[in-house]
């Protein structure tokens, strides 16, 4: 049985520039499809504008508020709501609130760098 703590799991930044705790991958678990991981981007942060060719994600936040694009379309997103991110659409992620903004990525396949490009917007 494979279980992860957040509090035990090493936080490393992404191509994007985000703060990721990579709960369950193929890096850590038995899992081999899909990854699950922590975000977090300080206040008046923002990820680099990017996609991935492959993967879909899905962000869920759990605290915070914050500004998501998709392509050309923006929209605030707060605690409880989630994000469907097909491959290859543009997106970043804003903090507009007070504190962090942290949210769960759920990525299929798992969260790689190499699938990562990043963008003008």
């Amino acid at each position: 049985m494979d279980v992860r703590n957040l509090q035990d799991v090493p936080a490393f930044i992404t191509k994007d520039g985000s703060q990721i705790r990579e709960l369950l991958a193929h890096r850590n678990s038995c899992i081999k499809n899909q990854s699950l991981a922590e975000a977090t981007l300080p206040e008046g942060a923002s990820t680099t504008p990017h996609r991935h060719w492959v993967t879909e994600e899905i962000y869920f936040i759990l605290e915070g508020e914050g500004e998501m694009l998709i392509d050309q379309e923006y929209r605030k997103v707060i605690p409880g709501d989630a994000i469907a991110i097909p491959p290859g659409r543009v997106h970043q992620i804003s903090n507009s609130g007070r504190g962090s903004l942290r949210f769960l990525c759920c990525c299929a396949p798992a969260y790689e760098h190499d699938d990562t490009a990043l963008n003008e917007v």
